[in-house]
């Protein structure tokens, strides 16, 4: 079996999880962690005892050159980051999570994959990404029809680091509460840096493309303490389809699953990572890809297991 050689971008909440997940894939290595300078030699039972970098060129001195990097920094980062690693000749996966900004992201990355003869795989996730599937594949079940996808109750990685990153914030925490028919709110915990005014960090918060298209509460926490307690990865998605196959109506469609999510998200990086060495130059979606490509081990054999 031919061993993937991988680097993890950032030792966050899912970069932490991608190391773990990298141990259990039999067909993969981890060559090292990249974070930034000031992170170096901390955090030494988060990286399981692999090297940590400042940068892809210290990693390649030491370990050599990885076939892929898995970029698990800030979502608005991703894009950058994806591509200076397609530069450096390496394939790119991600888990960019704006939706709106999806279609934009993969056409940059298509062209710097296909200069660079590599692959890019943007938005893996769970959604977007493996919902994103299910939902493509709920259509080609059922043409005509509406899809609702309803998230949480849950922490949002991608929500709380944008809250985060909101002048005065000190740090926070972002839950998706399902209001149905797919429709949500956000509730924001925030712990505000001193000073901080938090009418300006509310209007700021309004604002942020993350939570302007949803009804939206924040709450003001006393200390770290009292925002840790709202801390838990714990999401979830129920995703419900009614519609018709031909000319039959009635046909109900559903999905359900409740998951620790970075954990779930640096699982399908990892699964990706795969895929991408099996994919012609370019940048895709989990729409675009294969299931099939996303198993270890040989096609025709998953045939077998499978259909």
């Amino acid at each position: 079996m031919t061993m993937i050689s991988v680097v993890v971008h950032g030792l966050g909440n899912i970069g932490r999880h991608a190391i773990a997940a990298l141990e259990k894939a039999p067909d993969m290595r981890c060559l090292g962690i990249i974070r930034r300078p000031a992170s170096l030699g901390t955090q030494a039972q988060d990286l399981r005892g692999l090297p940590d970098f400042a940068d892809l060129e210290a990693l390649i001195k030491a370990k050599g050159r990885p076939d892929a990097a898995i970029v698990c920094g800030p979502s608005r980062q991703a894009p950058d980051d994806a591509a200076r690693y397609l530069a450096a000749g390496l394939h790119s996966i991600d888990s960019f999570d704006i939706h709106a900004e999806v279609p934009a992201v993969v056409r940059r990355l298509d062209e710097a994959a296909k200069k660079a003869g590599r692959v890019a795989v943007t938005a893996a996730g769970w959604d977007p990404g493996t919902d994103s599937a299910l939902r493509a594949l709920f259509e080609a079940m059922t043409p005509a029809g509406t899809t609702f996808t309803n998230f949480g109750r849950g922490r949002s990685m991608g929500h709380s680091v944008a809250a985060r990153s909101i002048q005065g914030v000190a740090d926070a925490t972002s839950i998706t509460i399902p209001i149905g028919g797919g429709r949500h709110s956000r509730l924001v915990y925030v712990l505000p840096e001193k000073g901080a005014s938090p009418e300006d960090i509310k209007a700021r918060l309004a604002a942020d493309e993350y939570f302007s298209h949803d009804p939206l509460d924040v709450r003001f926490v006393a200390d770290q303490a009292e925002l840790d307690a709202t801390a838990d990865n714990s999401h979830g998605v129920l995703m419900e389809r009614i519609g018709s196959s031909g000319l039959t109506s009635n046909q109900r469609l559903c999905f359900d699953m409740r998951i620790d999510n970075p954990a779930l998200t640096a699982q399908v990086l990892v699964s990706c990572t795969r895929a991408a060495m099996r994919l012609t130059p370019g940048s895709y979606t989990l729409i675009d890809i294969p299931p099939v490509a996303l198993l270890p081990g040989e096609r025709m054999d998953h045939v077998a297991r499978l259909v």
